[in-house]
């Protein structure tokens, strides 16, 4: 008989080898996986009168299977996600974010996308890795950016895109389309080129952005309502809209003049504002006054022609006594305010005779109103 099979060949009892005892095991020993199983065949069989193959062993190994069956037909559906339920491969039920339960394999497959999720997509740039700063980094790709404008001048654009799956829409975006993240790419960047393509540069530069984006936003929306892709555009954003790098000096030259020639523009139109006002006042008080003298000279004619009418009428009554009245009125309006010496040149007169004006014979006015009050007989 061998050395081995003997009670412990020449190196004495137990596991030894000839540079002594080998390892030995340190903590409990594992179960052993042959021991374990044979145990539960034993209790199985115990269960199962008549061993594994009678009628109950094969009915309660069919219900065990079968209860595992039905059992895998419950699924969870996270909170991005939407289920999908296809039975043989046709849509029937969407279900919503929680645990659910479809009739299993074969007859009922879930999928699920991440139809609550909004995803971006970006043209014009991509992100890479760069090691140096242990992050990533932005690199234009001007293949995607370099567009044409309506009125010939080339444009660098970059711009993102936000999308989500619709949520009535999930079977169209699971089986129209094979790559939706290619075809939102594609369908932006040629909604970008016909919207810019029809638009001057001029305003795109400065401040017709909202409208561009909405423009761009609109078209690839009802592009892919047209393909039925079941994809919703939430918004669009222009990040970067720029001359190209080789004339961008040039380009901020002529805004710098355009900025200058609206500045300008502005203050003469401030000036006007503020002329042309002032001169219009001047013009209507030029108007009234000259209305006003109008009226004046008007309502004074009529005032005189009405008075001369009225005398006219009295003198036709008493021509003498009107006429020595008028001469009368006349003198002493004349020589009222004056002082007069009385001469007689008739061929009885004596010649210069003396007037003495006396305070009390002569004319006084009232300090209120100004009239004169006779002071006595001249």
């Amino acid at each position: 008989m061998p050395w081995k099979n003997q009670g412990g060949g020449p190196w004495g009892s137990g596991p030894k080898g000839p540079w002594g005892s080998g390892p030995q095991p340190v903590g409990p020993r594992p179960p052993d996986l042959e021991d374990l199983l044979r145990r539960s065949q034993d209790r199985l069989q115990q269960m199962m009168p008549g061993g594994y193959f009678s009628g109950i062993g094969i009915t309660l190994i069919i219900l065990l299977i079968v209860a595992f069956w039905l059992l895998s037909g419950f699924f969870r559906v996270q909170s991005e996600e939407l289920g999908v339920v296809l039975r043989f491969g046709k849509h029937v039920r969407t279900v919503q974010p929680g645990l659910n339960y479809h009739l299993p394999y074969p007859i009922e497959t879930v999928l699920l996308p991440k139809a609550l999720r909004v995803n971006t997509t970006s043209i014009g740039m991509t992100l890479i890795e760069d090691p140096a700063r242990r992050g990533r980094t932005i690199r234009d790709v001007p293949e995607e950016s370099l567009m044409l404008t309506g009125d010939e001048n080339i444009v660098d654009v970059d711009f993102t895109v936000l999308w989500r799956i619709k949520p009535d829409g999930v079977g169209d975006f699971l089986f129209n389309i094979q790559n939706p993240e290619g075809t939102v790419k594609a369908v932006a960047e040629s909604a970008m080129r016909e919207v810019i393509g029809r638009s001057q540069i001029q305003p795109i530069l400065t401040g017709a952005r909202n409208v561009t984006e909405q423009g761009v936003q609109e078209l690839i929306q009802r592009t892919l309502d047209s393909y039925g892709a079941g994809i919703l555009i939430t918004q669009v954003q222009m990040q970067k809209v720029d001359p190209p790098a080789q004339v961008i000096d040039a380009f901020r030259d002529v805004q710098a003049a355009r900025a200058n020639q609206e500045q300008l523009q502005n203050e003469a139109q401030t000036y006007a504002n503020q002329v042309i006002p002032q001169a219009r006042g001047r013009a209507a008080k030029i108007l009234q006054d000259a209305e006003g003298y109008k009226e004046q000279a008007v309502a004074e004619a009529k005032g005189q022609s009405a008075r001369f009418l009225k005398v006219y009428d009295e003198y036709k009554k008493a021509p003498d006594v009107t006429r020595e009245r008028i001469y009368l009125e006349t003198m002493e309006r004349v020589l009222g305010g004056a002082d007069k010496l009385v001469y007689d040149g008739g061929p009885s007169g004596q010649g210069v005779v003396p007037y003495l004006p006396l305070p009390e014979l002569a004319p006084k006015r009232t300090p209120a109103t100004g009239a004169q009050s006779s002071g006595g007989n001249r």
